[in-house]
């Protein structure tokens, strides 16, 4: 069974001022899909749905009114429901509550945040997420705001169908359902961009509201589309930034001089009661493949550009992450060949194949491990250092902190530097996907392993963003990403969970509060 602890990385302003922000203001790039889809398979448009899709993804990068101080919004999906353990549809309808299954992650979630202080909850008035708020927010004094905006996307026609039911009944739109969502119309509606409006009403309400610390309890598919919006990402990334029953997700917004919109930092996504390396479907499909990004344990004397090895809490830590791995069956291992990286990997290589004296399977695993310098950018940093050019880009023309400049480790480099970390990132992105196109038919599972900021670069890479997008990512010492491709390494990348922690436990760095003043 997997276990669960407390974070501490979740206190009301903690990290704040640590983590990667992005400006608003800098140009939102659409998303370039390349999923595996024939010709014959994708769906035409017509010029009203292009057109359709392209307000949706201009209103998702619309500003964002500006704040006064930091504030920091958790996002929850409520517990398992009595529809989604029967398998239907649930949409906007209000007749399913949480099963015995949803109550126990609804509390596992408020364990997950018990060091919180949080304001305000503000929280869908569906049954099934007001059960989950009352779980995670019910001792608190306060009321908490029944936002109908957040309720689930409405799927109109469809809700209380079985999915067989829906495929039966709807033929090609249940198959657009599946395939196409953004393009998804019944009954004269487009629920995925109607969703989108929705949620970028919400913000407004969120951020206008004299709290610093947020909590918000809804659903599925608007929380997706709630850390789309925030990021400035249209419908085409519906389905692509997932949430589990009870996942936590959490966004830091920093404000900015002159009443602009304020950075905006994904802290993490889809931190599950569960563990996050469970098999997934999506749109009734299986993901067969996957890629792992697994930041190696805490450094001695925290250096970010030397060769240092860990520390013993990032030896505890690696330790942990192989643990989590050994339900996986890992095929290749690509690593840095930075010593702390080179010990993580050859943990996670040993546990795996020392897996049958381990009972997690009865056969020994054979792990293929290589090593990749594009996974080191040390050198090119340490030259920018030699350069002197550290605290050169800070602010812009307009003396605005730039975003790229708070991206995590990258703080004080110029353009030229960021831009050759940048390229050696796609180079290893690509390399990664080709290893993953290694056994097309079979299962497969590649382990990277490297430092965060070289897999924030490789998740804003898999995003098909620019590379002024890394400060929207944040990463953790210690933490995995897992990244599933149900159409194959040349589709695209779901991100199943972004800066996960929950299985080092007590050993999860302790983040705290800031004491910076605005």
């Amino acid at each position: 069974m997997f276990s669960v602890y407390p974070l501490t990385g979740f206190s009301k302003l903690e990290s704040l001022f640590s983590c990667s922000k992005l400006n608003l203001k800098s140009k939102i790039s659409r998303f370039r899909s390349s999923a595996a889809l024939t010709d014959e398979e994708r769906p035409s448009h017509s010029a009203e749905e292009r057109d359709g899709a392209l307000e949706s993804t201009q209103s998702a990068s619309v500003p964002f009114p500006p704040i006064k101080a930091a504030k920091r919004v958790v996002l929850v999906r409520h517990g398992q429901s009595t529809w989604n353990e029967e398998g239907r549809i649930q949409g906007s309808s209000d007749y399913s509550v949480l099963t015995s299954k949803g109550e126990a992650q609804a509390e596992t979630s408020r364990q997950m945040l018990l060091d919180d202080s949080f304001d305000v909850c503000f929280a869908s008035p569906l049954k099934r997420a007001r059960q989950t708020a009352e779980i995670i927010w019910g001792h608190c004094r306060e009321a908490t705001i029944m936002e109908y905006d957040l309720r689930e996307i409405d799927l109109y026609s469809f809700q209380g169908l079985l999915k067989h039911e829906g495929k039966e009944r709807f033929g090609d739109a249940y198959h657009q359902w599946q395939v196409d969502a953004p393009n998804f119309n019944i009954d004269g509606h487009y629920p995925v961009r109607e969703l989108w409006e929705r949620a970028r009403s919400c913000w407004n309400r969120i951020l206008v509201h004299e709290s610093q610390s947020v909590l918000v309890v809804a659903h599925n598919a608007v929380n997706q589309a709630l850390i789309a919006t925030s990021l400035g990402l249209g419908t085409e990334y519906f389905r692509i930034l997932i949430q589990s029953n009870c996942g936590v997700s959490v966004l830091d917004f920093i404000p900015q001089a002159g009443g602009v919109s304020p950075y905006i930092c994904l802290n993490r996504l889809n931190q599950t009661p569960n563990s996050p390396i469970a098999a997934g479907s999506f749109g009734g499909r299986k993901a067969s493949q996957r890629i792992i990004l697994v930041c190696h344990g805490s450094l001695q004397n925290n250096a970010e550009v030397g060769d240092m090895p860990m520390n013993i809490l990032g030896v505890i830590q690696s330790q942990k992450t192989a643990e989590l791995l050994l339900d996986l069956k890992v095929n290749t291992i690509v690593t840095s060949p930075k010593r702390a990286s080179l010990e993580t990997a050859v943990f996670i290589s040993r546990v795996q194949e020392a897996a049958d004296c381990l009972g997690a399977d009865c056969a020994p695993r054979n792990v293929n491990m290589k090593k990749m310098k594009e996974l080191d950018v040390g050198n090119i940093f340490r030259q920018s250092k030699r350069g002197n050019v550290h605290g050169a880009r800070d602010r812009n023309q307009d003396g605005i902190v730039d975003p790229i400049a708070r991206c995590d480790g990258l703080e004080g480099f110029e353009d030229g530097v960021i831009g050759l970390m940048w390229d050696q990132a796609g180079k290893a992105w690509q390399f990664i996907l080709d290893e993953l196109c290694g056994e097309p038919q079979g299962r497969k599972n590649v382990v990277v392993v490297g430092n965060p900021t070289v897999h924030v670069a490789l998740i804003t890479r898999c995003l098909n963003l620019e590379k002024d997008r890394m400060g929207s990512f944040h990463m953790d010492e210690g933490s995995i990403n897992v990244i599933d491709f149900p159409d194959g390494p040349t589709g695209r990348g779901v991100i199943r969970c972004l800066n996960y922690t929950a299985h080092l436990g007590r050993w999860s760095i302790p983040i705290t509060k800031s004491t910076l003043k605005l």
